[in-house]
Formats: structure tokens, C-alpha cells, sequence
């Protein structure tokens, strides 16, 4: 039997644990190491009082089958309408035979997805669509200069050596300016200029104002199988208890298959012998330093500190691990009875509160980058659907600067005070409750030592048996189904004796594995 020390309890490390022990064969000892007291990683549900929190907003939406189904295996989609569809008698898509929410936990909703940008005290759609209220909002002046900006981006072509001429060349300067520029320089702490290209066409995967017209008239026209950019889709999955839930069930499963689940351990030490191979890990339990041994180790944890851990890594591969950058993450939920945001869509909501699920703020006047509204993702996320309003409020940020050093008064203070310079509430004697929640490296970021990836992946390559998966442990902002399929790879070159690790790096790399999908 091969013993299996995977990093990790997050999406990566809990669908490893889970494909390498779903056949009953017995011939792996799978054992998860998680440095913290929670399931699911980034994709955590936090419940507090009742009211939970999703870090940072996971909608569930893949074009690979294998996700689909998996997602479906654990979580089946709901076979009757949601407490919020049946009170407002909004009609959705159920599954026959599938569960009812308002009687199992065990479900998958269908969701509408809202979201736009908060900008000049106005919103649009995100991205930004072609439609009437769209331009209403520009005037014809500012419409005018999008347009001409757009036409010269179009001709004259910038070399995509920064993220900030890729989004020059997508959108045009006008619109760059307005919805790009400051909101990439807040989520990273650097200006686009600085940035590398890669992040842009992973995160707007292929999506420019061409394809915005597209999706418009394609609507317009009723176009059957049109290509649906996924950064334009409508709907999304998402489980009745939030993202966290499915990791939760994942990782009861992974126990009834007979893995072990190790809470509380951080991974500090890996330990590497004279053929280059890794024999096991120390990690850190209770004060206490605890050996393990293991054959194979699958890694999620930030490649940065897994660099960082091993004896005898040489210098470049060592220097361009210290070097990686990461942003980290806090956010702080507040329950409010009513948001003084008024619902001016034909989208009915419970309350009659705007439907966004998240919001991206685009305003120089604070730091909030943006804001989830839970009612909107599940209604079993907030306590009391029928009179709080449960919001979000996300701020990025680096560990050990000003903001993730205040005392969760101060932040929930600082917090406050923006939502009521946003318009969001009147006074700060609205709000009922707030609770801080913070995330370390977040979001690996792609400046610094991060062009030199290829040399650090080369390097890891070289031990036989590590297998890097997930976001943190391959260094890429992946989804969560990305984040998946680099598991299933590394699983698939477990069980089939091979050192080739490919396949796992080169998911979610080719321009056309995440562009679009028939519709």
C-alpha cells in the first residue's frame, strides 16, 4: 500500500484525496494535512450566528463534464424551487427526482447571476454590456470616447508585454481608465503596468468589447448554440450552504473511504534524500513537531512556502520561490435590516433588495474593492431572509500592512464608514452586527520573480514524486474546476507510475480550454 500525504484540505487536496480512494482498492493510505480549523481552503463557508460568508464569492460553473458530474456526486441539484424562488414565485429549472432544499441540506441550487460595478454612485453591468442603460448612464459625450478609444485600440495594437495593454487592446483607454485601471491597482497593490499579461486572459478569459456585441446580438436575435464567454454566463450552481459545504461533504467522504484528515497541522518541513526523492513532511500539531511518512506527496500549499520547507533546493529555484507574491485577503460581514440601494431591475428579490450577488466597487474615494450581498447566492446563507440584509464588504490587501493589522473594531469601524460613503447605508447606527475574517495569500499574484515560473516548475519536475495541484500550488489564479482538474491529472499520473507531470501545469493554460462555450 502507497502511503499519500496530500497539503491541503481545499478543493485540490480533498478531490486528490477523494479520486485516489473512490475505487475501493485499498491501494493507497491517503492521509490531508491542514494547517487551519476549517474545511475547504479559500473556498471556506464561515458561519457566524447563523449568517454564513463565502471568501471572496465562488459561483460554481465549469465547461468540463468531469467537473460537472463530480459537483453532481456530491451535491445533487435541486429537484424543487429554493425558499426565495417559492415565495416569490419565480419560476427556475429544477432537476426531476432531485432534492428539495427546503427539506435536505445535500443540494445544489441554481442561481441567477447579478453582478455589475458601482461606479460614479451609478451601476453597469460586468462586464460591461451593450444596452440602452448602459449608455444612459455614459451620456453621449463619455459613449462617444469609449467608442473612438476603442477604434484606435483596434488599429493601432499595443504588445502585450503588461496588463495594461492587454486591457487596452480588449476594451480601449476610455474604458480601461474607467473600470480597469483602479480596480486591478487595488485587488494587487501594483499598477497594471506592472503586471503580467497572463493574469488578464485568464481571469477575462477571451472576453473584449467584440465579444460583448456578440453576446448582445446574439441575444437580440435569439442565435441557437451561440458562444457563450464565461464571464457573460446567467447561471451558475451553487450549494444551498455555500462553497464550503461542498468541501465538508467531500471531506466526509474521503473519511468513509478510509482517509485520514489531520486538522491543525501545518507542514513546515519536507524532507528530500540523496536521489532527490521526498520521503515525508514534518508538520506542526499542538506545539508539537510530528513526523510522516509518505511515498507520494501531492502539494497545494503555496509553492512559495513548499520551496521553503525542502533541504537541499538549489539557489535559482530557491530564489524564485522566496520571490513569489501573493495577496492576502479580508472581508467583513455586516447585517444590516435594509441596503439604501434601491432595486431598479425587473429582478424580483425578498425585500425588494438589488439582486447582485457581488458588486465590484469602482471609486477612488475608498479601498473597498467590492461587496457580496448573501441573500442574493442562497437564502439559507443568512438567518433572517425576511428582515437582514447579510453583506460582504472585501478589501485586499498584504499580511502585515495596516489593514490586516487592525483589531477587528478598527477594521469593522473603517468598514462602516465606507459603506455609508458609498450610499450603501445613511449611519453607521444601521448596522446590527459586522465579523472580520481574513486569508492569507489569497491570490497569487504574477509580477515580481513570477516570469521566471518556468525555471521553478522545471526544478520541481525534477522530484519524482510531488505532484503540485490547485491555485497556491501551482502559483495560478485558477477557478475552482481548474483547481480540480490538476488533481485528476496528478491522480491519473499516481496511478499510472508517472513522473511526467505535464499534463497537471498545462491545465487552464491553453487560450482555447477556457474561452468559450456552445450555449
Amino acid at each position: 500500500m502507497k502511503k499519500v500525504i496530500i497539503i491541503g484540505a481545499g478543493p485540490a487536496g480533498l478531490t486528490a484525496a477523494y479520486e485516489l480512494l473512490k475505487d475501493g482498492s485499498g491501494e493507497y493510505d491517503v492521509t490531508v494535512l491542514e494547517e487551519t480549523t476549517a474545511i475547504g481552503g479559500i473556498s471556506k463557508t464561515v458561519n457566524y450566528k447563523g449568517n454564513r460568508m463565502d471568501m471572496g464569492g465562488h459561483r460554481f460553473f465549469s465547461k468540463i463534464p468531469e467537473v460537472n458530474q463530480w459537483w453532481s456526486n456530491m451535491l445533487p441539484m435541486q429537484g424543487s424551487p429554493s425558499s426565495d424562488d417559492k415565495f416569490l414565485k419565480r419560476h427556475v429549472n429544477v432537476e426531476a427526482g432531485g432534492p428539495d432544499p427546503q427539506k435536505e441540506n445535500r443540494v445544489m441550487l441554481k442561481r441567477r447571476r447579478v453582478s455589475r460595478i458601482l461606479f460614479n454612485d451609478k451601476f453597469y453591468d460586468y462586464p460591461v454590456s451593450l444596452k440602452p442603460e448602459t449608455i444612459k448612464n455614459f451620456g453621449f459625450f463619455t459613449t462617444m470616447k469609449v467608442g473612438f478609444s476603442y477604434l484606435k485600440a483596434a488599429i493601432h495594437k499595443r504588445p502585450e508585454t503588461n496588463l495594461e495593454n492587454f486591457y487596452i487592446n480588449c476594451f480601449g483607454k476610455e474604458l480601461y481608465s474607467m473600470f480597469f485601471e483602479y480596480y486591478t491597482e487595488n485587488l494587487w497593490g501594483r499598477h497594471p503596468s506592472e503586471i503580467d499579461a497572463s493574469w488578464g486572459a485568464q481571469r477575462t478569459k477571451g472576453l473584449s468589447i467584440v465579444g460583448i456585441i456578440k453576446d448582445f446580438f446574439g441575444k437580440l436575435f435569439k442565435v441557437k448554440n451561440r458562444k457563450v464567454n464565461t464571464s457573460l454566463i446567467e447561471e451558475f450552481k451553487y450549494p444551498k450552504l455555500g462553497p464550503g459545504q461542498l468541501w465538508e461533504v467531500t471531506a466526509d467522504e474521503v473519511k468513509k473511504l478510509g482517509g485520514h484528515i489531520i486538522m491543525e497541522a501545518a507542514v513546515k518541513k519536507l524532507h528530500k534524500n540523496s536521489d532527490n526523492v521526498l520521503t515525508g513532511v514534518t508538520y506542526i500539531k499542538d506545539g508539537q513537531e510530528v513526523e510522516l511518512n509518505g511515498d507520494v506527496i501531492i502539494s497545494s500549499m503555496p509553492v512559495k512556502d513548499l520551496v521553503a520547507g525542502m533541504n537541499d533546493v538549489p539557489e535559482e529555484p530557491s530564489r524564485i520561490a522566496a520571490g513569489l507574491p501573493y495577496r492576502d485577503y479580508m472581508t467583513l460581514g455586516v447585517l444590516v435590516p435594509k441596503l439604501k440601494l434601491k432595486n431598479k431591475t425587473n429582478m424580483k428579490t425578498v425585500g425588494n433588495i438589488v439582486p447582485d450577488c457581488w458588486v465590484y466597487v469602482q471609486d477612488r474615494r475608498v479601498k473597498m474593492g467590492r461587496f457580496q450581498i448573501y441573500n442574493n447566492w442562497s437564502p439559507y446563507m443568512v438567518k433572517d431572509l425576511g428582515h437582514t440584509v447579510w453583506v460582504g464588504l472585501e478589501y485586499f490587501v498584504t499580511e502585515g500592512d495596516k489593514f490586516w493589522n487592525m483589531t477587528e473594531e478598527q477594521f469593522s469601524d473603517f468598514c462602516v464608514k465606507e459603506m455609508v460613503k458609498l450610499g450603501l447605508i445613511d449611519s453607521a447606527d444601521e448596522v446590527i452586527d459586522t465579523h472580520m475574517e481574513k486569508v492569507k495569500k489569497a491570490y497569487p499574484a504574477y509580477f515580481d520573480t513570477y516570469e521566471e515560473m518556468d525555471k521553478l516548475i522545471s526544478y520541481l519536475d525534477t522530484i519524482p514524486n510531488l505532484y503540485c495541484v490547485g491555485r497556491n500550488g501551482q502559483h495560478r489564479y485558477n477557478n475552482i474546476d481548474h483547481s480540480m482538474v490538476t488533481s485528476f491529472e496528478a491522480v491519473k499520473a499516481i496511478k499510472n507510475g508517472s513522473s511526467d507531470k505535464s499534463a497537471i501545469w498545462n491545465v487552464n493554460t491553453e487560450k482555447e480550454y477556457h474561452e468559450e462555450k456552445q450555449k
